[in-house]
């Protein structure tokens, strides 16, 4: 954008990405039924009126915060997998390395906190997370070990179940940070998990001892 424009005009076209990253806070903070239209508008410097302007609805505005600000960072997981030719253990320790890092953001532990508790009374939320986010990481990966039982690397068995063993462990720690650390529990170091439980996994995946 032209520096020499007026700062009002600077302003109205950096609101939607102010909004998103209030709604982000405030889902993450307090849920997604306890959230309201004006705590956001509040957060982000804007009128509950301006916010109408670019999202109908707060279901509206809860799919465009996941499309925008938490999906990106997750896709890189699916983007590694995608776009790794083999063998399959550099691309599982890559994984390990790239996952901690994308799930270490405060807001995307507290985005699925909410989905998860949320679910039942909002399944269009957990609709959203699971094909925006979900669906492309388990597919990427579930891919990767079809392309590596191809090349014999990897044992006979469900793509779609190794893929989940490999992430599994991880959203449990995620959940465990967001649940139960709160209230006292020691905290499990995602980077170091991530690390052990790949090396167990490709022990128990692979043809060969990788």
């Amino acid at each position: 954008m032209d520096p020499g424009e007026p700062k009002f005009r600077r302003r109205k076209a950096e609101r939607p990405e102010e909004i998103l990253s209030a709604a982000l806070a405030v889902f993450a903070e307090k849920g997604f039924a306890a959230a309201k239209l004006d705590h956001i508008a509040s957060r982000a410097g804007v009128s509950k009126g301006a916010l109408y302007l670019y999202f109908a609805t707060k279901e509206e505005l809860f799919a465009a915060v996941i499309d925008q600000a938490v999906a990106p960072d997750l896709r890189r997981i699916a983007e590694l997998a995608a776009g790794h030719p083999g063998p399959f253990p550099d691309l599982a320790r890559g994984f390990a390395l790239l996952a901690p890092q994308v799930l270490q953001r405060p807001e995307v532990g507290g985005v699925m906190k909410m989905i998860v508790g949320e679910a039942r009374n909002f399944p269009a939320l957990a609709r959203i997370w699971h094909g925006r986010v979900i669906t492309p990481a388990l597919e990427a990966l579930s891919g990767a070990i079809t392309a590596g039982q191809a090349r014999g690397e990897i044992r006979a068995g469900d793509p779609r179940l190794y893929a989940l063993g490999l992430i599994g462990p991880l959203l449990a720690g995620l959940i465990w940070r967001e649940t139960f650390v709160p209230v006292g529990a020691p905290p499990f170091d995602l980077p170091s998990l991530a690390a052990q439980h790949v090396e167990t996994v490709l022990r128990g995946m692979m043809e060969i001892a990788p």
